[in-house]
């Protein structure tokens, strides 16, 4: 049978004449044979056909930039058919040819400058008398700009003299020179043959002038050399030639030419006498290498040369002792070097093992701290335990869990799923029933493909249009997981083809800089959400509660948010606070006792409602509690004495442009005082109004508070308590005083910042705490909160039959293609497997636990779950980092704990790859579920909007692929675009 495998080339000119050669089998075995590109004849040349190739010549084209959709091999009336197998390009332009002198013996090298060179196969260089083509040379295309073509050579009495061949006496003052046309053979390309009918303004004529001619050496063809430059003599040198184009050889090695000129080339040997041999390594007869002059296409063989030696190779005593000397002196050097490396080395290990001592003292220094620490918040864990019975884990909803994942950093009803959602772009939109068909569109494997390529290739399509298509993606498809994951899988293997081609295939999924890495990390965390509903999230949850307690029961500076207890060192309170516990009694309506709340006497006053409020709604989720500026904070004493305390009222005191937050200590506040918190509302000047200041926690308006007050709680009248006193003085100067705002003057509340006016010298004895002071601290919370981190890692590292069936087709996939492409290397596999899920998804979530739970994560707690996730990330590393006194304090913190991170990683991967394979269909019909679990969660209407905006942005390169695309152009999907297109009231035409 025949089979048509393929053809090349693959480009030719627009004016045709290119050889196309076909490869099969059997391709010989017809009578008639006939070729066609798409509508135009391939001329088929039987002269050179076989059973395994045909060749043809191109005809024109109708116009350039052709793109061939199909070649048609006819043989006795079977069709055989390439797709996309050539494309018509523009034919190739002159623009320049420099230099146009050459001697009659040709060969020099002719440099053409144009367009389009490489659209030709075998380009040629001719040159015409006034009759006919006197000869030609092939050319060598360096790009499609430039090609270099050797002067053709020319007999110098084969052609006429005038008038038949015009002869230029300026050339030279020694001898005349016979010009010559030139013209360049490509294809059928007629433009370019005669240059002077198409480019008349350029000069296109070669002349040539008399061959140069060499000297050979006296003294029987030997000279000798005696150190300096070596003068070869001759005529004509330089006619026709310049320095860069002649090369002297004597016997294989280079003689670098110094000067060129009418009688003299002059250049310099190598330092020690070559073998005796010619410019191949051929032997000569008398062993001394042969001096040969080359100039284009003549050699001159000049003779051979001596060196003023008595042996090619014989060196002088003096010269031999200083080399020995020189090579013991570089032994001793090597041997010292070797000393010094090994005493550094041992230097290190030394101060490796002096740091870890240092660490395991520290370790004791703090352990008793640590334990106290830790069964405080066992206490307070427990109490947590026992409310989470009742009131379960604070998960987010399916929607709020998408928005956060899928669009981080937009408000609730900034996401395309939001019904609230206000579209961005003024296209109009005039049409459901046109986005129903581009839904359709969507569904379409071709079209969906073709859709994502086309915009990966648009250099405008950024990093985070790249982001902001794969959610959009991924919501559309979120009620068909199945068909998700087919175009996930086809989109992982490309990548995966990418990398395994580049130097750096470990480096797989490292990073989103295309659509699939942001689509595989949703459809992660849609396939995810079940499991870390069920099984992670509770570990996930209690560590965050562990670190938020642990670092609440130490001061935290409300302008800086340091805190003294932290995994940080950039967030360290690195000042000794002196500080008290302080028991206040909560009274609100609604509660049938006080509620004892523990804050600190250094808290400000917004600090100390955020623990009210956590305190007395520790059962309502974050987003149903009132916000901290939406409540006051009352101070009672009996029945008249109520005080409205805030961080900043007319008592702050400014000190040289500095200012203090106030605190309890500074309302004078001690153990069972008793507040409660009142609803925030302008009230009447005879009560003090102090609004939250600018760098207090925003929070979501639409939250209720649990309680309402009403106006009789402010009571000005009473005159027995002090706090009934402080009212009174505050109400007295806030109807006379006017407050005035400074933008000049800085806050501060625990530690001041360095002022500009301060003294060096203060500022130095502040910085001469030695830094293990501060790692004891981190320690210490390290230590409290260690058993939570374990759990922690120990729940998502565990294989068990919950596991989800995608982690398991990702690393079998990852696994496959690894073996397919010869990847042994099992760094590069793990790295695969990191940088796929744990990297991917898991260190996302720690970092962001409210992307899954309701609740609110300050920058403190923010910064020590950026330590733990960084801590995983370093597990999920093979490489070892050596520590020393520079080393990150993240690291020396837990440098003992990830070891074993490491393993449990490795532990986890191999027993996932031990877990029987998982079907195809298993695989689906888990799609399917997670597909039913979604149903009617989100409206996709927007996200189609939204995406279709993409669609009108590429709307022409992706008409264009949808063209190219055979299997897109069966569908007719370019039709179904533009009619698309037209009903959404598009003002431009798709032209086909």
């Amino acid at each position: 049978t025949i089979h048509l495998e393929d053809v090349n080339p693959k480009v030719g000119p627009q004016s045709g004449g290119t050889r196309l050669y076909l490869s099969g089998t059997n391709l010989n075995i017809g009578s008639n044979t006939e070729i066609y590109l798409d509508e135009l004849p391939c001329r088929v040349e039987r002269s050179l056909a076989s059973s395994k190739q045909l060749s043809c010549r191109t005809t024109p084209a109708p116009h350039p930039s052709l793109t061939v959709r199909r070649l048609v091999l006819c043989i006795d009336g079977s069709n055989h058919t390439l797709y996309n197998p050539f494309r018509y390009t523009k034919d190739p332009t002159i623009g320049r040819i420099y230099p146009l002198e050459s001697f009659f013996s040709g060969g020099r090298p002719l440099i053409v400058s144009g367009s389009n060179f490489t659209s030709i196969q075998l380009p040629r260089i001719a040159v015409f008398d006034e009759q006919s083509l006197v000869n030609e040379t092939s050319c060598q295309v360096i790009n499609s700009t430039t090609m270099s073509c050797p002067s053709p050579r020319v007999v110098e009495d084969g052609v006429e003299s005038p008038p038949r061949a015009q002869v230029a006496r300026d050339v030279s003052a020694t001898g005349a020179g016979l010009r010559l046309k030139i013209g360049f053979v490509m294809d059928d390309v007629q433009s370019v043959r005669d240059l002077d009918e198409f480019y008349p303004s350029m000069a296109s004529n070669l002349v040539y002038v008399s061959d140069p001619k060499l000297f050979p050496f006296d003294d029987n063809n030997v000279k000798l050399y005696k150190g300096e430059s070596l003068v070869i003599e001759g005529e004509n040198l330089r006619l026709a030639s310049s320095e860069h184009e002649v090369n002297v050889t004597i016997g294989t090695r280079t003689c670098n030419i110094t000067s060129l000129s009418m009688t003299q080339l002059v250049c310099f040997p190598p330092d020690v006498q070559p073998v005796g041999t010619d410019e191949f390594g051929r032997p000569t007869d008398n062993d001394l290498p042969s001096v040969v002059v080359r100039m284009g296409n003549l050699r001159y063989d000049i003779g051979y040369l001596r060196y003023e030696v008595s042996a090619a190779y014989e060196l002088p005593p003096l010269v031999i002792g200083s080399f020995v000397a020189a090579g013991a002196v570089l032994m001793v050097l090597s041997l010292i070097v070797l000393a010094i490396f090994k005493h550094k080395s041992s230097q290190a290990e030394r101060e490796y093992k002096r740091i870890q001592l240092q660490m395991d003292t520290l370790e004791n220094s703090v352990r008793s701290e640590c334990k106290q620490a830790f069964a405080e918040l066992q206490t307070d864990m427990t109490d947590l335990n026992n409310d989470l019975q009742t009131t379960g884990i604070p998960t987010l909803d399916h929607r709020a869990y998408i928005i956060k994942v899928f669009f981080p950093g937009l408000p609730d009803n900034g996401s395309p799923i939001s019904l609230d959602y206000k579209h961005s772009n003024g296209h109009p939109f005039n049409s459901e029933e046109s986005m129903a068909h581009f839904e359709q569109l969507i569904y379409n494997r071709n079209f969906l493909l073709v859709f994502i390529e086309t915009l990966e290739h648009q250099k405008s399509f950024t990093i985070r249009d790249k982001v902001n298509v794969a959610s959009l993606l991924m919501i559309i498809l979120m009620e068909k997981m199945d068909y998700a994951f087919d175009i996930l899988r086809e989109l992982l293997i490309k990548l995966i083809q990418k990398y395994v081609a580049s130097k750096h295939p470990q480096l797989l999924l490292r990073r989103t800089e295309s659509v699939v890495e942001k689509l595989l990390t949703n459809w992660m965390s849609l396939c995810m959400y079940k499991y870390i509903n069920e099984v992670a999230g509770s570990s996930l949850f209690l560590l965050f509660n562990a670190i938020k307690h642990q670092i609440e029961k130490g001061p935290i500076d409300y302008v800086t948010h340091d805190s003294r207890y932290s995994l940080s060192e950039e967030r360290l309170l690195r000042e000794v606070v002196d500080y008290q516990c302080v028991v206040i009694h909560v009274v609100q309506e609604g509660l049938a006792d006080k509620v004892q709340c523990r804050v600190l006497n250094c808290d400000t006053i917004s600090q100390v409602k955020s623990k009210i409020i956590d305190t007395i709604y520790k059962n309502v989720t974050f987003s149903q509690r009132p916000a901290v500026n939406e409540v006051d904070l009352e101070w009672r004493q009996g029945r008249g004495g109520h005080l409205i305390l805030s961080d900043e009222d007319l008592t702050t005191k400014v000190i040289n442009g500095w200012k203090r937050l106030n605190t309890l200590t500074h309302y004078g506040i001690k153990d069972v005082a008793v507040m409660g918190l009142i609803v925030k509302e302008r009230r009447s000047s005879n009560h003090l109004y102090e609004t939250i200041p600018s760098h207090s926690p925003s929070h979501s308006p639409s939250r209720n508070i649990y309680n309402t007050y009403s106006n009789n709680h402010y009571n000005t009248g009473a005159n027995h308590y002090s706090a009934t006193n402080y009212s009174n003085y505050y109400s007295t100067i806030n109807s006379n005083s006017t407050r005035v705002c400074d933008d000049r003057v800085r806050t501060w509340h625990l530690v001041k910042p360095f002022d500009d006016n301060q003294n060096a010298s203060s500022k130095d004895q502040l910085h001469k705490a030695i830094p293990e002071i501060y790692l004891t601290r981190l320690l210490s919370t390290k230590g409290t909160i260690q058993k939570y981190v374990d759990d922690f890692l120990s729940t998502i590292l565990t294989v068990n039959d919950k596991l989800p069936l995608a982690v398991k087709w990702l690393f079998d996939l990852l696994d496959s293609a690894a073996a397919e492409y010869g990847i042994t290397d099992p760094e590069v596999i793990h790295a695969w497997k990191s940088n796929s899920l744990p990297l991917r998804f898991w260190v996302n979530l720690v970092k962001n636990p409210d992307f899954l739970f309701d609740i609110e994560k300050s920058s403190s707690v923010d910064s020590c779950l950026s330590v733990i996730a960084q801590t995983f990330m370093d597990s999920c590393s093979t490489s070892e980092h050596r520590l020393g006194k520079d080393s990150p304090s993240n690291k020396l913190l837990f440098a003992r704990d990830i070891p074993v991170y490491r393993k449990m990683v490795s532990k986890y991967y191999s027993e996932i790859a031990s877990l029987p394979p998982i079907h195809e269909s298993d695989i689906v019909a888990n799609m399917n579920d997670i597909s039913l679990s979604y149903t009617g969660e989100v409206d996709t209407y927007n996200a189609l909007r939204e995406l279709y905006i993409y669609v009108s942005r590429y709307r022409e390169p992706l008409f264009e692929g949808l063209c190219c695309d055979v299997q897109s152009q069966r569908q007719h999907l370019h039709l179904k675009l533009e009619t698309i297109a037209f009903s959404m009231g598009s003002q431009e035409t798709m032209l086909v």
